[in-house]
């Protein structure tokens, strides 16, 4: 059985303005984030909802290309410790108070790499850059819950 951390929290309110980093969100089911860009967008697209990533996965970046990434810089909502992110696709996972189901694997774009300024970000990400996921029950989730499975 394993069980994992959550060590950051994100939010985005903008389209392509900084994430902005809290202690504690509040997961709305079948939309998203409150707050959030994509929380609206939610119910249409659950892949949208909310993602994941694992703070292994920036320093991998570091240790494997050379790529200093913040936890922001990825544009990612939730970030985990001990958590094999990859593995939860079709899996349902609770994260603090809410349920989780794993949709796809958030593979990293341009996108995310020419808001970040840091070249090398999607190479340095690719097959490690997270989880989007749906909420499939809601609740808050603060930095140091648990991530497990239901």
């Amino acid at each position: 059985m394993w069980e994992g951390t959550v060590r950051g929290l994100f939010y985005g309110p903008r389209t392509r303005e900084p994430m902005r980093a809290v202690r504690q969100v509040r997961l709305v089911a079948g939309m998203g984030i409150a707050g959030d860009r994509y929380a609206a967008a939610g119910a249409d697209r659950p892949e949208r909802q909310v993602t994941l990533i694992e703070s292994e996965a920036l320093e991998a970046a570091l240790r494997d290309y050379g790529v200093t990434l913040e936890a922001a810089d990825t544009r990612r909502n939730i970030v985990t410790a001990g958590v094999a992110l990859n593995h939860l696709v079709g899996a349902t996972f609770a994260v603090g108070e809410a349920t989780l189901r794993g949709v796809k694997l958030c593979e990293p774009c341009g996108h995310m790499e020419r808001l970040c300024g840091r070249k090398g970000a999607v190479r340095a990400l690719v097959h490690r850059g997270g989880l989007n996921a749906e909420i499939v029950a809601g609740g808050a989730v603060r930095v140091g819950d648990p991530v497990a499975p239901t």
